[in-house]
């Protein structure tokens, strides 16, 4: 559902003001444990293993090369396919990137005196989401199951639970959420929550992601990054354990930039793979 505004662009961009060679073939799961792909019902499914189901997804399918796409926990995934199936991924592109394209820990002064005004701008933000805006994190992350009972049962507890980061992560220009997003698709989004019952297995993948030994490492596959405005990633730390080929920075968007900005994002995926050898 949230790719639904780039399927037409990315599939048919004949119609879309595009030439026929920007085509694109698309396959668009839920990550395990979430909407229609859950609830998973065992302990385990981290991004690491996400990816391992993915790459077994598309040789399945019939596919020896294809690229991969995620924001969110799926800017931890796709970098993941790019370790476990190097061999037959082409490229990776991301938003919303965190873990492995951010700084981890404290940062040296000196380091810091070295920050474009971008930078500090990302870094501040990241700071102000650790202080105020990571409590659901560290809730999602160490007791995922307790949580699960309350979104499970109360239909306006999971609306409130994800409409607040609709509020929080969308553009800060924009007075509500729906300003941002259509209420329709926030409330579509959040019905494939509710009607699943996945709350508590896509709560889990914080708590995998936590308790897992599965560290980002360099896998050599290229990868581009789009950072739109309420975006964190800083690209010297993307570069330590990833083959960064392509960055774009945006003045505008925010962590859903496929249902708030879905021209952007059409855009940068059509220059970064048609950037990349065969």
């Amino acid at each position: 559902m949230e790719f639904l505004h780039v399927i037409g662009p990315l599939t048919d961009p004949r119609s879309h003001g595009a030439g026929p060679g920007q085509a694109f073939d698309l396959v668009i799961p839920s990550l395990p444990g979430f909407g229609f792909s859950g609830p998973v019902t065992e302990a385990g499914w981290g991004s690491r293993r996400m990816a391992r189901a993915l790459a077994e997804l598309m040789r399945r399918l019939g596919y020896p090369r294809y690229g991969a796409q995620g924001g969110d926990f799926g800017a931890f995934v796709a970098p993941d396919l790019g370790r476990v199936d190097p061999d037959h991924l082409i490229g990776i592109h991301v938003n919303a990137a965190t873990m492995g394209f951010v700084p981890f820990g404290d940062i040296p002064e000196e380091e810091q005196a070295t920050f474009s005004p971008a930078e500090k701008q990302r870094v501040e933000r990241m700071q102000a989401f650790l202080a105020e805006g990571n409590g659901y994190f560290q809730i999602q992350s160490t007791r995922p199951q307790t949580l699960s009972y309350a979104l499970t049962d109360s239909p306006a507890g999971q609306l409130a639970w994800i409409v607040e980061k609709f509020k929080d992560w969308t553009n800060s220009g924009h007075e509500l959420p729906e300003d941002a997003v259509p209420r329709d698709e926030i409330l579509t989004d959040v019905s494939l929550y509710w009607f699943t019952g996945t709350a508590g297995s896509a709560a889990n993948i914080y708590y995998e992601s936590m308790h897992s030994a599965d560290w980002p490492a360099a896998s050599g596959v290229p990868t581009g990054v789009a950072v739109f405005a309420e975006d964190i990633a800083i690209r010297r730390y993307a570069e330590r354990t990833n083959n960064i080929v392509h960055w774009s920075d945006f003045d505008t968007g925010g962590h859903f930039a496929a249902l708030e900005t879905p021209d952007l994002l059409v855009q940068d995926i059509r220059a970064f793979f048609g950037s990349l050898p065969g």
